[in-house]
């Protein structure tokens, strides 16, 4: 039998274990010789750490670290950091760069094209001339149409007109105003009708004699490849009022835009005041 401090007298058997420890510091004081008798549970690992105090504050570190006893500087040693200015050590505060007269400026590229054209303008009286590619309508302003108001009391919806930008399509549509709810939207295909989207049209405000007819406004954005020469959109008009779906689909043909070339002239004294906006 064995006697601890402030412990009763226990029998001690072969292969019995001391009792585990009540503390939550660590449960490493088992006996670490390996259980001999057949059966016996594997030794206990110890898995229940203590926590660890919150570390204090800089200032108390450096404090606890300056007045600790002994503490000389090893590989857990905290040095404090310090500071010094380039001049202290013999060296420059700034560095100067020297351009030679013969040294090409760093001029940027879409700049330099700028003064290029600037250039030919002073040498040439001409216009400069752009050509872009944009969305052309297939068809007149169907508002300058003859016909337009025989159009719209047979169909009662009928596109005015449309432009087209580099924000995409726009354009105006005049309805008869049958009934105070009314719902008109545009169709458009970018595929031939293969696929089909709608845009909503805002309402714009009345017109003609005692609001009999209504204007809205619609709009959609267009793809950047359509921007290639020979893409097309088709597009439709569609007016839901009372109850009943009356369409514009240009007569059964559609409308439709084409992407072609522009060209854009520009006069000369235009370009040259306006240089300064492409830096």
């Amino acid at each position: 039998m064995s006697k601890g401090p402030g412990s009763a007298l226990l029998p001690q058997t072969p292969g019995s274990r001391r009792p585990v420890p009540r503390s939550l510091s660590c449960v490493s004081d088992l006996d670490p010789r390996p259980c001999r008798p057949p059966g016996c549970d594997p030794r206990l690992r110890p898995i229940i750490h203590r926590r660890a105090r919150s570390l204090p504050s800089s200032p108390e570190r450096r404090a606890k670290a300056a007045g600790a006893p002994g503490a000389a500087c090893g590989a857990g040693c905290n040095r404090q950091l310090r500071v010094r200015f380039a001049d202290a050590l013999g060296l420059e505060l700034a560095q100067v760069k020297v351009f030679n007269a013969g040294d090409d400026p760093s001029v940027p590229l879409h700049v330099l094209s700028r003064l290029a054209i600037n250039s030919d303008l002073c040498c040439s009286s001409q216009e400069l001339e752009f050509t872009l590619q944009c969305l052309v309508p297939d068809f007149p302003p169907p508002i300058e149409a003859p016909g337009f108001g025989d159009r719209l009391a047979r169909q009662l919806v009928c596109l005015e007109r449309v432009i087209c930008s580099d924000l995409g399509v726009s354009g105006t549509v005049r309805v008869s105003n049958m009934a105070f709810e009314k719902h008109v939207a545009v169709r458009y295909t970018f595929s031939e009708w293969r696929s089909a989207h709608e845009a909503v049209a805002c309402w714009r405000g009345p017109e003609g004699a005692g609001g009999a007819e209504d204007i809205f406004a619609f709009s959609f954005p267009v793809p950047p490849f359509l921007l290639d020469l020979g893409s097309r959109v088709h597009f439709a008009v569609r007016y839901r009022v009372a109850g009943a779906e009356y369409w514009d689909n240009n007569d059964g043909c559609d409308y439709s835009l084409t992407c072609r070339s522009h060209a854009l002239h520009m006069p000369r004294g235009e370009c040259e005041e306006s240089w300064i906006h492409f830096i």
